[in-house]
């Protein structure tokens, strides 16, 4: 293999693939970063075995081959060339020689032979989205997932095909994040997938604010095709547990907010609180919400932001991070919270098909 390059563009490639690198896995393999040259494009692929990547960038081909070099190191002598093209060159021993200006360097790869190919699909359900649009539900619901590995089957988002639209929602039993946005997809395409975490992450780092996006799903594996890129990642089994189950079918007041001083407001009476005591009160009164941290041995904060508001009055306790992570996501001026008492859970909604429902914390 022999190619041209400019420096920005393998740095690009690159930025969009390594993170998937496990700098702690046992298999050296699974350490480096695949680097194939063909026609006039420079293929890069990285895998954990769980999500495989793949990006590719415009490079001046003079032989076509391919090999791997280990991903960080490749990518910190790239970032530090001083010259404006690089040239890469690797022999029949996969030892490569990185030219840059009055730059010289050698590293030792390991054959391409080794490493693991990437899923291919000969058949499966495929769904057309919008890239930004998909992007924008999954940044809407993915921070609800569950993060304890002992309950695998929420350590991830469901992605519901069904009834002419795509429900994506996240939950870890304390809080839930659900989107909806109307899909055209053939008859006899419905399908449930729990897309993995890390797989999310991967999507919400890549994808563009514009363009088509390609799904295609089996059982076992999905895969999201855009742009330059190929995300491929292994479903998580299981069955989702019901989510309608935890909605609230009703609320005694429905509460307009404005978000950002709802946000504001939240994260300053947050500095008062401790890992030991993490909730914040929300006393709805008489056009006003007050947001109340008492802290013992820390101290208090008070903040207080005008509403519309003339029923009873309510106080109920959540935890801040919960209720700021909603507000950070939605684009909208107002948002609205629906309340009924201190033992209910709170629901947050918007003018765009989304829902979250979330768990009061007890007020002592």
């Amino acid at each position: 293999m022999k190619l041209k390059i400019k420096k920005e563009a393998i740095l690009d490639g690159l930025q969009k693939v390594q993170s998937i690198v496990n700098p702690r896995t046992t298999l050296p393999i699974l350490s480096n970063i695949l680097l194939r040259a063909e026609k006039d494009r420079l293929w890069l692929s990285a895998t954990d075995l769980e999500v495989s990547v793949r990006a590719s960038v415009e490079a001046e081909v003079l032989k076509e081959g391919g090999s791997t070099l280990h991903a960080r190191r490749a990518f910190s002598i790239f970032r530090e060339l001083s010259g404006p093209e690089i040239t890469i060159e690797t022999d029949d021993k996969d030892v490569a020689v990185i030219k840059s200006g009055s730059s010289y360097f050698k590293m030792v790869g390991i054959s391409e032979d080794d490493f693991p190919p990437l899923p291919k699909f000969s058949e499966g359900n495929t769904y057309t989205l919008d890239q930004g649009a998909f992007k924008s539900m999954i940044q809407k619901t993915s921070y609800a997932a569950s993060t304890d590995e002992t309950r695998q089957v929420l350590n991830g988002a469901l992605m519901t095909f069904r009834d002419d639209k795509l429900t994506v929602v996240a939950t870890d039993g304390r809080r839930l994040a659900l989107v909806e946005q109307e899909v055209e997809f053939p008859s006899g395409s419905e399908m449930d997938l729990i897309v993995p975490s890390k797989t999310i992450n991967e999507l919400i780092r890549t994808l563009g604010e514009s363009g088509t996006l390609k799904i295609i799903a089996t059982d076992k594996q999905i895969a999201f095709d855009f742009g330059d890129m190929l995300v491929v990642s292994r479903l998580i089994e299981g069955t989702y547990p019901n989510f309608r189950q935890v909605i609230p079918a009703s609320s005694d007041q429905r509460v307009p907010v404005e978000r950002e001083s709802l946000l504001a407001a939240v994260r300053r009476a947050a500095l008062m609180t401790t890992d030991q005591s993490r909730s914040v009160r929300l006393n709805f009164l008489k056009n006003k919400l007050e947001i109340i941290t008492e802290t013992p041995d820390i101290g208090e904060a008070r903040e207080t932001l005008p509403i519309k508001y003339s029923a009873k009055d309510i106080s109920v306790a959540f935890n801040p991070e919960f209720l700021m992570d909603p507000l950070r996501t939605l684009e909208s001026d107002e948002i609205f919270m629906e309340i009924t008492d201190e033992l209910s859970p709170g629901v947050i909604k918007s003018d765009v098909p989304f829902l979250y429902v979330l768990m009061p914390m007890r007020i002592s």
